[in-house]
């Protein structure tokens, strides 16, 4: 076999295992239409309505595991199991502080995977990538001094302050390794993630008037973030600089 035959082999399995990544996303497309349909109001909140909500992520939850396994669940399919439990949580108002330590333990999870051997790039340490991490850093302590004054009107204040503060030190932390991965799938996933999550925020600690498709915009870019790092995740085992061959792509 020549290089040619080689290359055009090559070309046809990526393209084969795309087409079977696509179709085992399958119950993920289907499980987001349904919450989109039923659109449960957030004042019913219910057991159905926690699984409706859960189900993309555990669908996402599954298909990592069966792509790398039991390992995963100390990596990014623990965190989307964690992803999963804070979407339950934060179906009852009163469960909040729960709902935010499940996704603060996820992005502990992702944060650990990015560090893993498999997400080593030998051109991370760019000085390109310290400017944007430093930007993230200054930007998660921008938003909480900014947060502060609103959370210390909250009925639980002497929680909720330290634990907002805490978690926006995790997804940032989860950010910035993110960045260090130079892989443009996982890096997008936890920049929308941050997005998703200062909506909620402004929202929830009433910096701003609820928006009129809000909950919309939380819940796409959401389970927009799951997508790309779950697949990212999956793609990281091919191995090698995903940012520099998508720049000459």
């Amino acid at each position: 076999m020549d290089i040619l035959e080689t290359a055009a082999y090559d070309r046809r399995q990526r393209r084969n295992t795309y087409c079977v990544l696509l179709l085992s996303l399958s119950p993920f497309f289907l499980a987001i239409a349904v919450y989109f349909y039923l659109w449960i109001p957030d004042s019913s909140p219910s057991i159905f309505a926690a699984a409706i909500k859960a189900a993309p992520v555990i669908s996402l939850a599954l298909l990592v595991l069966s792509y790398k396994g039991g390992r995963s669940l100390l990596g990014v399919a623990g965190g989307l199991i964690f992803s999963a439990g804070g979407d339950c949580c934060l179906i009852w108002p009163e469960l909040f502080l729960h709902g935010m330590a499940s996704f603060a333990l996820a992005h502990l999870l992702y944060s650990l995977t990015f560090l893993s051997t498999r997400y080593s790039s030998p051109s991370s340490s760019s000085s390109l990538s310290y400017f944007f991490c430093l930007l993230l850093w200054l930007l998660g302590g921008g938003l909480y001094a900014y947060l502060f004054p609103f959370l210390q009107k909250t009925p639980d204040a002497a929680a909720l302050t330290p634990g907002v503060g805490v978690y926006v030190a995790l997804i940032v932390l989860m950010a910035t390794l993110a960045v260090r991965t130079r892989r443009p799938l996982i890096m997008l996933g936890s920049l929308i993630f941050m997005t998703s999550d200062l909506t909620l925020a402004l929202q929830t600690f009433k910096v701003t008037e609820p928006l009129e498709h809000g909950r919309h915009i939380v819940m796409t870019t959401y389970y927009l973030a799951q997508l790309l790092i779950a697949v990212g995740d999956i793609k990281a085992a091919e191995g090698g600089d995903e940012f520099a061959k998508w720049k000459k792509s």
